[in-house]
């Protein structure tokens, strides 16, 4: 499995939280990391996209959660 920094995790975490809260569509997700974060954009779009491309990974489980609804 692929290793996280301390920030990735915690943004990671954040994310997953954010996703079983159902407040936003997960794509729309990088202004909620800015602001949690203070971090620009681009970054917070870079996290945003690793955290989409690691998810089955990290919640092999979960990944299929939405397609259950």
């Amino acid at each position: 499995m692929e290793k996280f920094t301390e920030s990735e995790t915690e943004v990671f975490e954040y994310l997953d939280a954010l996703r079983e809260s159902g407040v936003t569509n997960m794509y729309s997700a990088a202004p909620y990391i800015q602001r949690e974060f203070s971090m620009e954009e681009d970054e917070a779009r870079k996290l945003l996209a690793k955290w989409m491309h690691t998810f089955p990974v990290r919640h092999p489980k979960g990944a299929a959660k939405s397609d259950e609804a």
